[in-house]
């Protein structure tokens, strides 16, 4: 059974208050009335008796007469003066009562204006498209100094505290990754340096290798490290760009890196507003996992870009290892992946999907995924429309 909004309830507790006094009141005029009444309405006919005419007495049948009617008379004015004050009284009760209800439910409204805006300041924080985005957003509530203030106050004090948090999280990211950068670039040269020796001997060009591939994907991580810490800040850069467009230059450049496995496109007019960096890195990341999470015969990655329901979207699709349902959520945060690729050892950083989401959120929009049924993954993006 669905509940009453407390406005709903503050206007029934009003008018309910006010209903039930002004039934008390109405009740204790009722007593004192009729007894007033009783009292007031009695007539002492002793007098009656001394009282002589010219040419007769009164007799004693006389005297009852004029008793009994005088009661009777007595009688029906004050049940008509009751019935007047109930009926009457009753009637003005209940058109008080509506109109007490009716200035009960502005009242309340009034009352419950200040814990609207702070739900709404707290369901824009709730709604924005990222982790952090938002907090800077205030309540700032003007008024007396009440309970309602000292919430409020409080509530703000609080976002201040986790608006410090999260951006002192992310300049870390950025500045630990902007420091670890140059030595890793450093350390690149210098090997390569001696790896390219005309006397270099066969094991120290092999080692040189190997020391370029863990160097390469070390520069792998701290670009995505980057690129999240970037996607989760204001975007600085807005332009018009098309996805269709986008994924077309990306798949060129990926077809040559993995030739042996087929790429479908089909790609429409899809355009949207936003970082072009950012989006482009978005597109490679999805087709990058496409096409590195395959399975290794009769593999295929298909790509769409369109419209739907007014919105850009951008499909990515694949074939590979079943999925489960319950790991799909968990693939989106940073360094998760599945369990068979952390006991495989994969080389995968757990990031691109998480730099997916990230990026999208960023541009207002969605970033979901689906199992596939046979293996593989279902990625959609949505953008909002330009």
């Amino acid at each position: 059974m669905k509940r009453l909004t407390l406005r709903a309830r503050l206007t029934l507790v009003y008018g309910g208050l006010f209903l039930l006094a002004g039934i008390v009141l109405l009740g204790v005029t009722y007593v004192l009335v009729e007894q007033r009444t009783s009292q007031s309405l009695q007539t002492d006919f002793s007098d009656l008796r001394t009282v002589t005419t010219p040419r007769a007495l009164p007799t004693e049948q006389d005297f009852e007469r004029v008793r009994l009617l005088v009661q009777n008379v007595q009688r029906e004015a004050k049940r008509d003066a009751l019935e007047s004050l109930l009926t009457q009284g009753g009637l003005a009760l209940v058109v008080v009562s509506a109109a007490a209800v009716a200035i009960g439910w502005l009242i309340a409204g009034r009352a419950l204006q200040p814990l609207h805006q702070i739900t709404g300041t707290a369901r824009r924080i709730a709604g924005a498209d990222s982790a952090g985005r938002g907090l800077h957003e205030r309540i700032a509530l003007t008024g007396p100094r009440d309970e309602v203030r000292e919430l409020a106050d409080t509530f703000d004090q609080m976002l201040e505290r986790l608006d410090r948090s999260f951006d002192g999280q992310r300049r870390f990211v950025a500045n630990a990754s902007h420091e670890l950068r140059t030595p890793l670039t450093l350390n690149r040269a210098l090997v390569e340096l001696a790896v390219s020796r005309p006397d270099a001997p066969a094991e120290v060009r092999r080692l040189g290798e190997a020391l370029l591939s863990v160097n390469e994907r070390h520069e792998r991580l701290i670009d995505g490290l980057l690129t999240l810490a970037d996607s989760e800040n204001e975007l600085t850069e807005r332009a018009g760009v098309d996805l269709a467009e986008i994924a077309a230059y990306v798949l060129d450049q990926a077809g040559t890196a993995s030739p042996g496995i087929p790429v479908r496109r089909s790609l429409d007019p899809a355009r949207t507003v936003g970082d072009p960096v950012l989006l482009e890195r978005l597109t490679f990341n999805l087709v990058e996992n496409a096409l590195r999470h395959n399975v290794p015969v009769d593999g295929w990655v298909e790509v769409r870009t369109g419209v739907v329901a007014g919105r850009p979207t951008l499909v990515v699709i694949n074939t590979g290892p079943a999925v489960p349902g319950y790991d799909v959520e968990t693939m989106f945060q940073p360094f998760r992946r599945l369990s068979r690729e952390r006991v495989a050892g994969g080389r995968g950083f757990g990031l691109g999907l998480s730099i997916v989401r990230a990026v999208a959120r960023a541009h207002g929009g969605t970033a979901e995924a689906e199992p596939r049924s046979g293996g593989g993954l279902t990625v959609t993006v949505t953008l909002p429309p330009a």
